[in-house]
């Protein structure tokens, strides 16, 4: 029964790609560990967790909400993430 645990700073994920990345893990894992068997979906644990980008650093620089919006584009209340112009 694997647990998957997968890190990422909160703002970088909206909800459409927290989807599909949950949905992705678990077929791959299905696909090597569970050697294709459908059965084995239900043994798959996924899990996302996030944390404040200021728990994080990229070459050394400590991350902010506004460096997350600028690079990736903010994500609304609804979860989905607001297009930059």
């Amino acid at each position: 029964m694997p647990y998957i645990t997968i890190s990422t700073v909160r703002g970088i994920l909206d909800a459409a790609q927290k989807k599909a990345l949950l949905e992705r893990i678990t077929d791959l894992m299905v696909e090597v560990e569970g050697q294709g068997s459908p059965d084995f979906r239900r043994n798959v644990w996924v899990r996302i967790e996030e944390q404040e980008p200021a728990h994080w650093s990229l070459g050394g620089t400590p991350l902010t909400s506004e460096i997350i919006a600028g690079t990736f584009g903010a994500i609304g209340a609804d979860g989905v993430r607001v297009r930059r112009p």
